[in-house]
């Protein structure tokens, strides 16, 4: 089993930055992919940005310039850097990971419980 902690959610007033982490822990052989989606009270689940094990990064438009995924390696851990945040970017953020679990290529895909990210004045 793998499981994915999160953290980094909070308030945070418009213009401003906050760093979401997620961290992989469990059976893992290695990390194929790892991305943040969210969603906001009445809407859908949206992806953010996703980053491949091989640390090809993907966003979507509307936060393109304003969030920057990254990765350790080493620590199974990706990271979401939010800056210039903007009222519309609340949500509750979840990580979601797809790995390798051994040598046989069993896999595992899942989600982590979420942070909570309120940009307000």
């Amino acid at each position: 089993q793998v499981q994915l902690a999160e953290s980094g959610g909070g308030l945070v007033q418009p213009g401003g930055s906050l760093r979401l982490s997620c961290t992989a822990s469990g059976s893992i052989f290695s990390i194929n992919a790892m991305d943040w989606y969210r969603q906001a009270p009445g809407k859908e689940r949206e992806l953010v940005a996703g980053i491949t094990g091989d640390g090809s990064a993907k966003y979507a438009d509307s936060v393109k310039g304003r969030f920057t995924i990254s990765r350790d390696g080493a620590r199974d851990t990706v990271y979401l850097q939010l800056n210039s945040l903007k009222p519309e970017d609340t949500a509750v953020y979840y990580c979601n990971a797809h790995v390798t679990q051994d040598s046989y290529g069993s896999t595992w895909w899942g989600w982590g419980q979420g942070t909570q990210v309120t940009v307000s004045s």
